[in-house]
């Protein structure tokens, strides 16, 4: 009766330390995809957001739909599309997209009154309505974007976009952080607010930016905000940001493996209380 008694006792103590398993569904812009394609960094990525997140979490696992370049409204628009499937925990991971686009940021009325798909609040009421046909009972983080310096693509010079400490469309990338957050407070939902994270600030992005004088064709290497505003040229100029220049990118806008750890720290906190 007594060795029945603690194997009782055992199995209930076992039991109580074991999380349930729960399935995540990441949708996200390139941030999100990359976790899954780090060819496409040149392998400056070993390890996204999404891998850190479920090695704290290991009872979380992740189904990736990021996609590269796309918008709210692109996500909101192709939601059906996209076999976007049931979980337990949704993170939505966009805007960054919608703010070099010059996508309208709208109002908290686009959201609350559900005006459609023309600005990022319509879009985000439509993604957290297609959500919630998929699964009532999910939970659901927004995530807000980050931070970017001048941004240069690893595989052609001639995709680059300054960076958020400048308006795009007469919007900052601040002001769409602060609409998403908006709409999570509506809700009463998690915001993993990621622009306003002390740890992701625009000097930590990358160490510095290797920039040509146009005088006399010297390459300097200059932090930010010393490197903004001094013209790029494509065509002639070297790759702005060698492996040395990596901080929390690894091009001014795509995290690092370290910038992952950030954002994982960040989501792990919110995650571990579901």
């Amino acid at each position: 009766m007594k060795k029945i008694l603690v194997l009782i006792c055992a199995i209930f103590v076992l039991s109580s330390f074991t999380r349930k398993e729960l399935t995540w569904v990441a949708i996200g812009d390139s941030i999100t995809y990359l976790n899954d394609h780090k060819n496409e960094t040149k392998d400056r990525l070993t390890k996204g957001y999404l891998t850190q997140v479920t090695e704290k979490l290991p009872y979380i696992h992740y189904i990736n739909k990021g996609y590269n370049g796309w918008t709210s409204g692109g996500i909101a628009g192709s939601f059906d599309k996209l076999n976007i499937p049931k979980g337990d925990v949704y993170t939505i991971f966009l805007g960054t997209n919608d703010w070099w686009q010059g996508r309208p940021i709208g109002t908290i009325d686009d959201y609350q009154n559900n005006k459609g798909n023309n600005t990022i609040y319509g879009s985000f009421r439509i993604i957290m309505d297609k959500i919630r046909a998929l699964n009532p009972e999910a939970k659901i983080v927004l995530m807000t974007p980050l931070q970017r310096v001048d941004f240069v693509y690893l595989f052609d010079k001639k995709n680059n976009a300054y960076g958020s400490y400048r308006e795009k469309n007469g919007q900052t990338l601040e002001a769409v952080a602060n609409a998403i957050a908006a709409s999570g407070k509506l809700e009463n939902i998690p915001v993993d607010d990621l622009y306003h994270n002390a740890d992701f600030t625009l000097p930590k992005l990358v160490k510095f930016k290797r920039v040509k004088d146009v005088q006399t064709d010297q390459y300097a290497d200059l932090p930010y905000p010393k490197s903004i505003d001094i013209p790029f040229n494509p065509s002639t100029d070297d790759y702005p940001y060698p492996t040395e220049a990596i901080g929390l990118t690894f091009d001014g806008l795509h995290p690092s493996d370290k910038g992952c750890a950030v954002i994982a720290k960040s989501l792990v906190k919110i995650m571990k209380k579901f």
